[in-house]
């Protein structure tokens, strides 16, 4: 989990550094990061674990001991069966019930903290644009972040073309307690304004200058306040991943409802470009037609001007059942689309179970087999095989969305392929196999190269 909350901020540290969060907002998000990340970690975990303590056993001699006083592998992995089987019934009551919940916290904080303004308000050398109605340059800051050198505010007034200039030679920022405000505290500066005149007879215009020894100018920053700009949670309730069980059967009924009604519709805006009675009713009549078109003869009795004007009505007929079922057959493949994904969501929450239940089939007898504890060749074992399944899952899933695969074989196919894998391990460790001898390996090339030089 670590590894993978470390691969969350990696990839959002742009999106979450220097807008001014508050501490509990970024661990409010890693925490519903976590849950999410349960579907990949908890897998990983199982074989990992499974791997280790089993290795360990093995290299011990405690698997000796075991069988040693007549308990088989079998046997003893039992335990550990009801273990993982409490575990997987666990992952399936988490995925079902809370997953979608922190799916939703997770992906509509996200969504907010992405959309969220910087907190940099006053960049060095940079005319920023950050509050209503100011314009603020400032030539250089402090490491502290607040005392600030060489400051200049234009004030955007358009009925007074912008004149009202502000320079200061430094100053201090801070905000106010309730974070609505931002307060720069000025010291050694000059303020210029230009005036117009004072009606249409008097067209002189005045300068102001103010000089100041210290002065405050109070700017507004509610707009980057971030819990008062939230976005309603309601409004991501419509993605799949926020959705239980029986939310994701409504979704993908009334998505194959909305796919038969357009199938229906397309069909009765056909039916008036079809001419039923351009070809008799006479089976005979019709089978000669047939046969005439299927040997490209449907023109051998009309003119040559008649035969380009039936082209020309039939070209124009396609074009216009062409243009009219372009945009509903858009439309019909979304919804297809998302039957699929609905469907492939239903499934991903019994995967995660059996995903469970079958990388511990491997990681066990694996573990026994390879007689290794620690964190050493148990970690590069657990990778390579949780890549495998993972990789195979993501393949499968991608190839539901496209409509290559249906949904029970795309989110099931990883299942299918380790599980065989799990029960030849669990074979093998139950029979003291060497499968993974290296010894036993050189031996067998060795005698290989052999043959190959006596019979060269």
């Amino acid at each position: 989990m670590f590894v993978l909350l470390m691969l969350f901020l990696f990839k959002y540290v742009d999106d979450l550094i220097g807008k001014g969060f508050e501490w509990y907002i970024i661990l409010e998000l890693m925490m519903y990061a976590s849950a999410t990340n349960v579907q990949m970690a908890l897998p990983l975990s199982v074989l990992l674990s499974s791997i280790m303590t089993y290795g360990s056993l093995g290299e011990n001699y405690e698997l000796v001991a075991i069988k040693s006083a007549g308990i088989s592998l079998r046997r003893a992995l039992y335990p550990m069966f009801v273990v993982i089987g409490i575990l997987s019934i666990s992952a399936f009551i988490f995925s079902d019930y809370m997953l979608p919940i922190a799916n939703l916290k997770y992906y509509s904080l996200l969504y907010d903290a992405r959309q969220q303004k910087s907190a940099n308000f006053l960049p060095e050398g940079v005319f920023s644009n950050s509050f209503p109605g100011y314009v603020v340059r400032v030539n250089k800051k402090d490491p502290d972040g607040q005392t600030l050198h060489g400051v200049m505010i234009y004030s955007k007034n358009a009925a007074q073309n912008n004149t009202d200039v502000l320079i200061a030679k430094e100053g201090k920022m801070y905000r106010t307690p309730n974070g609505m405000f931002l307060v720069l505290k000025l010291k050694d500066g000059v303020r210029y304004s230009e005036d117009k005149g004072r009606n249409n007879f008097d067209y002189r215009q005045r300068l102001i200058r103010y000089r100041f020894k210290e002065t405050e100018q109070k700017f507004d920053i509610s707009s980057f306040a971030f819990n008062k700009h939230r976005t309603d949670e309601n409004e991501f309730r419509g993605a799949l991943q926020m959705m239980n069980l029986s939310q994701l059967k409504d979704n993908e009924k009334q998505n194959r409802r909305q796919v038969d009604s357009t199938l229906r519709v397309n069909y009765k805006l056909i039916t008036a470009y079809i001419k039923y009675y351009s070809i008799n009713i006479n089976p005979d009549t019709a089978r000669k037609y047939r046969d005439a078109v299927k040997k490209d003869k449907a023109f051998a009795d009309l003119k040559l001007y008649e035969q380009l004007a039936a082209t020309a009505n039939a070209s124009s007929e396609a074009r216009s059942i062409q243009d009219l079922l372009k945009n509903r057959a858009d439309r019909t493949s979304e919804l297809s689309k998302n039957v699929r994904r609905a469907r492939l969501e239903f499934h991903k929450k019994f995967v995660l179970s059996a995903g469970c239940l079958a990388l511990f089939l491997i990681g066990a007898p694996l573990g026994a087999i390879i007689r290794k504890g620690g964190l050493g060749l148990p970690v590069v074992v657990s990778v390579i095989f949780f890549l495998i399944y993972y990789i195979i899952s993501t393949i499968g899933e991608k190839a539901v969305k496209d409509g290559d695969l249906s949904p029970i074989i795309g989110s099931w196919i990883a299942i299918a392929v380790i599980t065989p894998v799990g029960l030849f391990l669990s074979y093998k460790a139950a029979t003291d196999s060497v499968l993974f001898d290296m010894e036993l390996y050189k031996r067998f090339f060795n005698k290989l190269f052999k043959r190959r030089k006596a019979a060269a």
